[in-house]
This record gives C-alpha cells, structure tokens and sequence, in this order.
C-alpha cells in the first residue's frame, strides 16, 4: 500500500474494508545518562517536577495526539496505554515502554512509538539543565498484534 494515489497525491489509505480486531503495539525507547547526572535523577525527583510521572503523562497525550502529528495517520479509538520508566542503574539508562491497544481495523504501532518518543522527549526537557548530553536512542517498535501482520 501506498500514500500516495494514481495523481501522485498523499491520502489516507481507505481501511472501511479490513476486519476490525483487538490490536496491539508494544514499543520501547531509552535514555542515556552520564553517571553523575543519572545518580541525580535517580529517585525520579527533579526541580522540574516528578520524572516518571510527567514522563508517563506527557506519552499518554502523545498517544492521544498521533494523527494529529503524523500526517497520514488514522484517527482510531484506543482502548488502553501504559507507559513504564524502567531504570538501569548498571548503564544509567531509563527504558521507556508503552503499551497501546484498539478494537479498530488498523493498528497502534505509531501510537506506541508516538507515546515512547514524547516520554522521552519529556524526561529530556526535564533532566537538561543538569547535562545537554542526555541521549535519546534505540527507539523500536518491539510487538505488535491484530490485523494481517504480527512481529
């Protein structure tokens, strides 16, 4: 499929033909910290507020805004997000997860992503007055399920 039609011109991909079902996405993300800065933000207190909290937050409404971010996005119900901040003492790092799920007749994986990368985008704006080089990697789409295709 494409999103683009015989003129050339973007759209959305008409899905009033695929069997609506349960479909859900799994996406992870990290951000990595140098040792000094990761100690800092260890307990998820920050002068900006309460880190997991705002993080889990902020990805929730990401997910909620997704075709409004994402072009050619559907517009589709959700059923269910949660967000997880894990930490990693050993790398410094805080793993970002969100799970998204739909009854509809196409999938959540740019919900999931949308909702990992705003967390992260968040615990970044949250954590840069103490160091400007906090990186944000490995953001993946880890499962998902429904519809034709799984991974």
């Amino acid at each position: 499929m494409s999103h683009i039609n015989k003129k050339g011109n973007p759209y959305i991909i008409d899905i009033s033909n695929k069997d609506i079902t349960e479909r859900v996405a799994v996406a992870s993300g990290e951000i990595k910290f140098d040792k000094e800065t990761y100690k800092k933000i260890k307990s998820f207190e920050t002068k900006k507020g309460n880190l997991e909290k705002t993080a889990i937050i902020a990805g929730i409404m990401g997910a909620k805004e997704t075709s409004r971010l994402i072009p050619l996005c559907h517009n589709i119900p959700i059923n269910h997000i949660n967000i997880e901040v894990i930490k990693n003492d050993k790398k410094s790092i805080l793993l970002v997860e969100s799970t998204v799920k739909t009854n509809a007749n196409t999938g959540v994986e740019m919900e999931a992503l949308t909702a990992v990368t705003i967390s992260c985008l968040t615990i970044y704006d949250m954590c840069k007055y103490l160091n400007k080089k906090i990186i944000i990697q490995n953001i993946h789409l880890v499962s998902k399920t429904g519809g034709k295709s799984n991974i």
